[in-house]
């Protein structure tokens, strides 16, 4: 029981220093305020005896944090993920609309393989219109 409770208790706080983290980061009107959506669309592989193949797209509004981290779903992988922020950062500095491209997940545990989980991803963007 007591495991089951420090597990509980360790996700919680990861769970918090996520939603801090989220804070932090500011909203995508502010931070990137000539952005007026985008649309990350990303194909998730894990390495592992049961293979999982997961697609997922994210819309982003300029309303949404500026938070680019996502989780890797390994469950025993720890620190890992996919930053996908400065990739998003250096595309709105260049006015680029769209970019793909793959990351490999870098996270650390006990019984993972270094390429545990990898994504590939597209990420889209729609600019506000200049006004005169």
């Amino acid at each position: 029981m007591a495991q089951r409770t420090t597990a509980a208790a360790r996700k919680y706080a990861a769970d918090q220093e996520r939603n801090e983290k989220k804070i932090a980061a500011g909203l995508v009107s502010e931070r990137f305020p000539k952005v007026a959506g985008m649309v990350i669309k990303m194909t998730y592989y894990q390495e592992m005896a049961n293979p999982v193949l997961m697609v997922r797209t994210v819309n982003v509004f300029p309303s949404s944090h500026a938070y680019f981290h996502m989780q890797c779903a390994v469950k025993e992988c720890d620190e890992g993920g996919f930053d996908l922020e400065p990739i998003i950062a250096r595309m709105i500095r260049g006015n680029k609309r769209s970019v793909k491209g793959e990351m490999t997940c870098s996270g650390k545990g006990d019984k993972l393989d270094k390429n545990h989980a990898s994504i590939s991803y597209e990420i889209k963007v729609r600019y506000r219109n200049k006004s005169k």
